[in-house]
């Protein structure tokens, strides 16, 4: 294509989010010029559905849930006043328990002020208050965020080594919708041991954000913890960002909330329209849709070209794959939809995997993510009239050139800066066009079976330990193979799982194994 020709289309097919200086450039996505007609009929259904989702409709027939993180940014839209009220009342407790945080009213047990702030959750409890800290956060923030989002006990001790001499002044948050995740609650315990050992009140220091009545909401009530707030179960993690979940941390770590809630609203407001052209989220999955044939043929890399935004292609992996992700559509057919998600940063990628990229399988698109603005401050010229941000915006625009010379194809989002604003509206986009891109493939966004399937195979690997080691320590001398282990314990088939199990408990001084084949490695346990 001559660069005449990449300039008219670039100005054809450019859409503008004025009131947030967004824009988003699909010019170098390779559709044809009847895309948009021949796509015309099925973008309505996903804008009536849209719509639907919106006004209140059941969007999780599996759990028989709304979906309305729509309106955590607009509660005024809510389907019913008590909603409003809900959303309106979480918001303002979150405003002023961090203004108290931050006044010192409320304070550590020892006296003096928090500093710190543990946040103990997983997935989309971790994910989006992680990615929000990353790029909103500096060293001039009242709180200095940390997180537990595992269950890895080296993970958990790494954090803790961290906050060693600052522990006394830890808040820490424990976020669990059920109050019952395995992987938060064993978070929590390490958490509340190691308030415990520097001889603290792990109440004094806690808060709760979860599910009226859930587990952990019981807990923090009977413990006295500092507060709790709530978790709704029309909100789902993936989409939880912007209720207390993701504005409670970001607002204790002195983050703008209401201007992330500002962004959000106003691209919500900018991807309402069904004008698909000007509407960027419904491009997003047009293009999502064209790239991979409609059945995600091809993989969604996200290159930000900002420091600020590397977890940004994390985050994104939760929202798109676990909302894509699904065996069958909404009519119960075997459909294996989703789009992969992977992303480093610019330009850190062009030394890591774009020479695949530009040369090697060809399986996926790419996103391109402009910053206008470098930084704070006057910049610094490295070459005469050229600055370290002249040289990201170089690569950028090279390797989208490079990658374009290969019929390679990308879309280039542009904002104005990493701020409150414009992070909440790149979620706000992202949340809408996965919305709209399911309603094109005829799958349900908001349900995860995959996902319980994961957490029920984990919790029937811990009852197979329990029975493994009941059946081992009715004979605490004996040494037997990991055959014979499975025998006793009456799981015979199972063989390979007892394995894993025995070298896990070895490796841990729990068990004691001979040298040898795993066949024939014996194990006997501790007389304990």
């Amino acid at each position: 294509m001559s660069t005449a020709f990449l300039w008219d289309r670039y100005r054809q097919h450019l859409c503008r989010v004025e009131p947030l200086g967004l824009t988003l450039d699909i010019s170098r996505m390779r559709f044809d010029n009847e895309l948009f007609h021949r796509m015309a009929a099925p973008m309505a259904r996903a804008f009536d559905a849209m719509a639907a989702l919106e006004e209140g409709a059941v969007a999780n027939p599996d759990e028989q849930r709304r979906v309305g993180h729509y309106w955590l940014r607009a509660p005024e839209l809510a389907p019913e006043a008590a909603l409003t009220d809900a959303i309106v009342a979480a918001q303002r407790q979150v405003r002023e328990f961090a203004a108290a945080v931050h006044a010192g009213s409320i304070a550590p047990q020892r006296g003096g002020r928090f500093g710190h702030l543990l946040v103990i959750g997983i997935g989309g409890s971790a994910l989006g208050p992680q990615f929000v800290a990353d790029a909103l956060g500096g060293a001039g923030d009242p709180l200095t965020a940390h997180f537990f989002d595992n269950t890895d006990p080296d993970g958990m001790q790494r954090v803790l080594a961290g906050l060693h001499d600052a522990f006394d002044q830890t808040l820490t948050l424990v976020v669990s919708k059920s109050g019952g995740t395995k992987e938060t609650r064993n978070g929590m315990l390490v958490a509340a041991r190691a308030y415990e050992d520097a001889g603290l009140d792990f109440a004094r220091h806690a808060v709760a954000v979860t599910g009226s009545d859930s587990e952990l909401d019981r807990m923090a009530a009977k413990g006295g913890w500092l507060a709790r707030f709530p978790m709704w179960d029309w909100v789902g993690g993936r989409t939880s960002e912007l209720s207390a979940v993701g504005l409670l941390p970001a607002a204790l770590q002195g983050i703008d909330i209401d201007a992330m809630l500002d962004g959000a609203r106003a691209m919500d407001a900018a991807t309402r329209t069904r004008f698909v052209a000007a509407n960027p989220a419904a491009l997003l999955a047009l293009m999502w849709y064209h790239a991979g044939g409609g059945k995600g043929a091809k993989d969604m890399v996200v290159l930000p070209y900002k420091d600020r935004l590397l977890l940004f292609s994390r985050y994104l992996q939760q929202l798109v794959m676990e909302s894509l992700g699904k065996e069958r559509d909404l009519d119960g057919k075997v459909v294996h939809q989703g789009i992969a998600v992977y992303g480093n940063k610019g330009s850190t990628d062009q030394h890591a995997y774009v020479q695949q990229l530009r040369d090697g399988v060809h399986n996926f698109f790419v996103t391109f993510i402009q910053v206008l603005k470098d930084q704070d401050g006057p910049p610094l010229e490295v070459d005469h009239d050229v600055t370290p941000g002249d040289y990201l915006l170089g690569f950028l625009l090279g390797t989208r050139e490079a990658l374009h010379q290969n019929a390679r194809e990308s879309i280039t989002i542009t904002v104005p800066d990493v701020s409150a604003r414009s992070v909440g509206a790149l979620i706000a986009l992202y949340e809408r066009a996965v919305g709209f891109y399911a309603t094109l493939v005829n799958v349900n966004a908001y349900h995860q079976p995959g996902v319980e399937a994961g957490k029920k195979a984990a919790t029937s690997v811990v009852a197979l330990q329990h029975a493994v080691l009941a059946a081992l320590r009715a004979e605490p001398r004996a040494a037997h193979t990991a055959a014979e282990a499975a025998a006793i314990a009456g799981v015979a088939d199972d063989v390979e799982a007892v394995h894993k199990i025995l070298e896990h408990l070895a490796a841990n001084g729990r068990a004691r194994r001979t040298p040898g084949d795993p066949a024939d490695a014996h194990y006997t346990l501790d007389n304990r």
